[in-house]
């Protein structure tokens, strides 16, 4: 007889429970939910509205019946999974499917797994909190209705196997609109003017002041006419203003401060930072890590400020409570952090000690005292022109937080940060050692990072903390959005140099537009995107994806039945449904970009069977059109007709090799160099085959040649097809087109004719691999 059964979701919190709990207590995980809800199980009555019928998928009938065995042996069975919405759905899931009867049920909930906190949860048990349950109930069953229609749709009008998601498809939309704004925005250039100056201090020490002009000058010649007056200019001090101010810290962590800081500062995905932060979780070594709340426990705003006061002293002390502000605030969780500030670090991966030490040093900084800074303006006069010089200096009085911690920003980095300026008094004469006037352009809006994607649903109210990494890894996974770098391009600007009372202009060269780990919307991202807000403009609505998750928090609360939401919902969308499956045309994003001037045939960019194409001719003439992939990064949208007729020399003889031509083209499994009847293929991510040159065709075929050099590890006279082969996962058999496996007890290099035919014929038992 078990006398407490505790049911937790995963494996590695079931491991520390137990710990914690001791042999009183047996601890086994239900393996997340047991329960699934597939198209099937949506149905429609007139009287109830929607009745989900979930089902136990094939994958998980082995965990619920060891758990119905381990039922029927316990007194009391203990519900832990998480305290969130998704983990009371899990919890009611477990009580439906193993029938568990109330008088012998427990549901308990904590935030941290510790010691007291599950102590104080098993002393102070609940009921399942059914609102909860029926709010996920309610974003589970929208979110598939959605989902099972809408895809269908897709399949028929755009292409197969696409698919659409409530949230997935606003944040596509996010993004989409953001590259539209880039390729539609046009570049204008200006004049910023700046000065060294001259400053002596007392004792003859010569100081530099970097000071920059009120306006800038959108014409070259403006900038030369003024820099022309500064020749004879007397350059004076009109004033120096100093300015006490602060800088505070900002709040504990929430799921998705968490998710954009680790962003910036370690560089992790949003998937990769949740994947972390749930293994420290469930070790017991954070508070729980989906949470939208900043709001700190009493024992660990007493923790803080007893370490800050021993660690850096009294002063550095600031005790204060925040409160949320996010758009729609769920339960009201604690933010995220460490389960004990005594430790600063932990034992863990690399991973695991970063993502743990980010967040001790936010919770501690958030509950320390603001620094205190002094900021100096010195405007300079020009006794022949009525702009201003503005020198900006800021002295750290007082390092308060910052002795800790220091936030990160999306925005882009200032090109000069204010430093310290040297004593200057009104009425100073100062002489300039030069004056620059640089051109510089406007730039277009960045591009979305995770880290920005997440704040920006954030702001808009759509999804919450449980959603945020989840929507972003799956419009990557299907290819809607891609996150990668691209290199800039170079771009020329004017400089003109004021020194010695002469101009010096000159043009230089500069990398501008380069992408790090940015998010770009792909070619059949773009069409479905269109084809959604074209006939589906409310699903994709931010204002109504905003208030479905209102509605949610209504259900959570109590004030709204779930399944009247849904119903309420689901009437009109399946009409529309209908309605764009019967009125509406296919849609390839298909856009015409010319004439061919060869042959005068019509040029058009569509979406093909394998990806985005251009295509010469009509698929109606009686001449069958030519077509050619589009190369990474150019767009259906903007692609011109100059670039995509580049697309059509392939394929080009570049050179002589052993007086034999090398001919480079793209073949169905990508570019490749064709010599002397053999093919090399050019690596995809280095490799350009319209710009590769004949050098590093050779240098490719010769690397060819020695790796099949080495490929070979034995032949035998017997029979010439029969051959010892390396390959990618070791030494292996190749006989008449089929491969056979060599045992890792056997020396390839020492195996005989006769041993080879006896693996051919009897080969070794592979194993079992992982479904």
């Amino acid at each position: 007889m078990i006398n407490n059964l505790v049911i937790v979701e995963s494996p590695a919190k079931a491991k520390t429970i137990e710990k914690i709990l001791g042999k009183n207590f047996q601890v086994k995980s239900s393996m997340g939910h047991i329960r699934d809800l597939s198209k099937n199980d949506l149905s429609i009555d007139t009287k109830k509205n929607f009745v989900p019928r979930y089902s136990v998928p094939p994958e998980k009938k082995k965990v619920v019946s060891e758990l119905k065995s381990l039922v029927k042996k316990s007194k009391v069975v203990w519900l832990a999974s998480d305290e969130d919405r998704e983990g009371e759905a899990i919890a009611w899931h477990l009580a439906e499917e193993l029938d568990l009867k109330p008088d012998k049920t427990r549901r308990i909930v904590f935030h941290e797994i510790t010691k007291d906190a599950i102590e104080e949860a098993i002393e102070n048990p609940r009921e399942i909190n059914q609102d909860l349950v029926n709010a996920q109930q309610a974003r589970r069953v929208l979110d598939r209705l959605v989902g099972y229609e809408l895809s269908p749709v897709l399949w028929k009008k755009i292409k197969p196997s696409l698919s659409a998601g409530r949230v997935q498809s606003v944040a596509v939309r996010l993004i989409v609109d953001r590259e539209r704004e880039i390729i539609g925005f046009k570049s204008t250039s200006a004049f910023k003017i700046s000065a060294i100056f001259d400053v002596k201090g007392n004792k003859g020490k010569k100081y530099e002041v970097k000071a920059e002009l009120t306006e800038k000058f959108t014409g070259k010649k403006q900038a030369l006419d003024f820099l022309n007056l500064c020749k004879s200019a007397v350059f004076t001090v009109e004033n120096v203003v100093k300015k006490p101010s602060r800088k505070s810290p900002s709040p504990p962590f929430t799921t998705s401060t968490l998710q954009q800081e680790a962003s910036r500062k370690l560089g992790f995905s949003v998937a990769q930072t949740m994947a972390v932060a749930q293994r420290l979780y469930e070790a017991g070594k954070i508070t729980y890590m989906r949470t939208d709340s900043v709001n700190l426990s009493n024992a660990a705003l007493d923790a803080a400020s007893e370490l800050i006061s021993r660690a850096f002293g009294e002063k550095y002390g600031n005790r204060k409570n925040y409160k949320t502000k996010s758009k729609g605030a769920q339960e009201a969780h604690e933010a995220i952090r460490p389960t004990g500030l005594d430790h600063e670090t932990i034992a863990g991966t690399a991973a695991e000690k970063r993502l743990y030490e980010l967040i001790w040093k936010r919770t501690i900084a958030s509950q320390m005292s603001d620094a205190q800074l002094e900021k100096t303006t010195v405007t300079i006069g020009i006794s022949n022109a009525r702009e201003k010089f503005i020198a900006e200096g800021e002295v750290l009085k007082f390092d308060g937080f910052l002795k800790v911690y220091f936030e990160s920003s999306d925005d882009e980095p200032e090109e000069d940060s204010a430093g310290l300026l040297p004593p200057i008094e009104k009425g100073m004469t100062l002489i300039y050692d030069n004056i620059a006037a640089t051109e510089r352009f406007t730039h277009y809006p960045p591009r979305y990072t995770e880290a920005s994607l997440v704040k920006k649903l954030e702001e808009l109210g759509i999804g919450r903390p449980s959603t945020y990494a989840p929507t972003i890894s799956t419009i990557q996974q299907r290819g809607y959005v891609l996150k990668e770098d691209r290199p800039g391009r170079e771009r020329k600007f004017s400089l003109l140099v004021l020194k010695n009372n002469t101009i010096r202009e000159e043009t230089k060269t500069e990398n501008t537009g380069a992408e790090k780990n940015k998010l770009f919307p792909d070619n059949i991202g773009m069409i479905v995107n269109d084809f959604l807000v074209e006939y589906f403009g409310n699903i994709l609505d931010f204002n109504f994806t905003a208030f479905v998750e209102k509605e949610f928090d209504e259900i959570a609360a109590g004030k709204l039945v779930w399944h009247k939401m849904i119903a309420k919902f689901y009437k009109p969308f399946h009409e529309r449904v209908t309605s764009t499956l019967a009125k509406s045309a296919v849609n390839k994003g298909e856009r015409k970009l010319g004439s061919d001037p060869e042959t005068g045939k019509p040029v058009f960019v569509r979406m093909g069977r394998f990806g985005p194409v251009v295509q010469i001719g009509e698929v109606s003439a009686p001449e069958k059109p030519r077509y050619a992939s589009l190369r990474k990064g150019q767009n259906l949208e903007s692609i011109t007709l100059e670039e995509a007729l580049e697309l059509f020399k392939l394929p080009r003889t570049i050179g002589k090799f052993e007086d034999k031509d090398m001919v480079v083209s793209i073949g169905r499994f990508g570019p490749y160099i064709l010599h002397n009847s053999a093919f090399y293929s050019l690596n995809r991510n280095t490799d350009d085959p319209y710009t590769v040159e004949a050098d590093r065709a050779i240098e490719i075929i010769r690397e060819k040649r020695l790796k099949d050099q080495t490929k070979v590890l034995k032949t035998f006279p017997e029979d010439t097809e029969l051959s010892i082969l390396n390959g990618r996962w070791g030494p292996y058999i190749k006989y008449r087109k089929e491969n056979y496996k060599i045992p890792k007890t056997t020396d390839p290099g020492k195996i005989t004719y006769k041993e080879c035919l006896a693996l051919i014929s009897n080969p070794p038992a592979r194993k079992k691999g992982k479904k």
